[in-house]
């Protein structure tokens, strides 16, 4: 795998996906150096209770809106995984523009560092928020992705290349719903459901960390990867996870959306179809992009959305999911 043996800077490493991708680095990479770049000392102390002194891991207390604390962080760093974000959907409605510094202004400072620094690869994480946005959260993701796609044009002179993923709800990541209803349900409670119709995505973090693991050997630059994952239906996860208990309906939540989407149908004149991934091209490549030669072409017009998903997780599905992960 091209990730091995070098050295990677994680923003946001202290999440969910944080913590899962240095896991599985450090068993499958035996990677140099990992740093661990974060704004939150506890949740740095929290990882290193988990992972030791582990010498191969480097913790950098540093926020992304600091684009001189990041040049500092990627000296000599390799490849770049950018998973800090300002995520909850109701909080960026009400703080819009603590989400642009972050989400935005905080990506370009990535990019801005990384081609300063020589890094070789940028993967950078979104959301199917990101997809016909109708939240600021989902704005800000829209634009992130469209500046790490766009960073390609001005480091064409230097080495450093971009590539945006895109996936949906992850299952066992910090906010699931999950240990939510399972609480709700050990009260003996109803589980709220914001509408019996609503659809999502679904992947593990074990395969989101791989598809992310994977993409760095797969772009050239300016790509947004999404991958061929089922969804599900909320109301057939919370009978999941309490199939004895009750669930009422309260609403859909301002910004939220009924279904997902993670490829609009204006994008599907520049999207083709892998074996376990779609692949948005760029629209305009300067820097040397060829389109992938074992892609399919989708159809005109096509769109991915977790209503219309033609792979689906029924609730034996989800009961099994669960019980893998205790």
């Amino acid at each position: 795998m091209e990730l091995g043996g070098s050295s990677i800077l994680l923003t946001g490493g202290t999440g969910s996906f944080g913590k899962a991708f240095l896991r599985q680095a450090l068993d499958e990479l035996d990677p140099r150096r990992i740093v661990v770049f974060s704004r939150d000392e506890l949740k740095q102390y929290e990882m290193r209770q988990v992972f030791g002194d582990d010498p191969r891991i480097r913790y950098f207390i540093g926020d992304i809106r600091d684009r001189e604390r990041l040049r500092r962080a990627m000296h000599e760093i390799d490849y770049v995984v950018h998973a800090a974000a300002l995520k909850q959907v109701d909080t960026a409605e009400y703080n819009p523009f603590e989400y642009v510094q972050t989400n935005v202004q905080g990506s370009q400072n990535v990019i801005e560092a990384a081609i300063d620094c020589g890094v070789r690869k940028v993967v950078a994480l979104s959301t199917d928020k990101a997809s016909s946005p109708i939240n600021l959260y989902g704005a800000t993701k829209l634009v992130a992705d469209k500046l790490f796609v766009s960073a390609n044009h001005y480091a064409a002179g230097h080495r450093t290349r971009f590539a945006v993923v895109r996936y949906g709800n992850v299952m066992g990541s910090r906010g699931s719903v999950i240990p939510f209803f399972a609480r709700l349900a050990a009260e003996g409670r109803s589980l709220p459901i914001t509408d019996k119709r609503m659809t999502r995505f679904w992947i593990t973090l074990d395969q989101a960390v791989r598809f992310v693991m994977d993409s760095f050997g797969l772009m050239q630059g300016g790509e947004l990867y999404i991958p061929r994952i089922p969804s599900m239906r909320i109301v057939d996860l919370a009978k999941a996870v309490a199939p004895e208990c009750t669930v009422h309906e309260i609403g859909v939540r301002p910004g939220e959306k009924l279904h997902e989407e993670m490829i609009a149908p204006d994008d599907s004149h520049r999207t083709v179809r892998l074996s376990d991934r779609y692949v948005v091209m760029p629209t305009i490549a300067t820097w040397g992009y060829t389109p992938p030669q074992a892609g399919e072409s989708v159809s005109e017009g096509f769109s991915y959305r977790s209503d219309t998903n033609d792979m689906w997780l029924v609730r034996d599905d989800l009961r099994a999911m669960l019980a893998s992960f205790g």
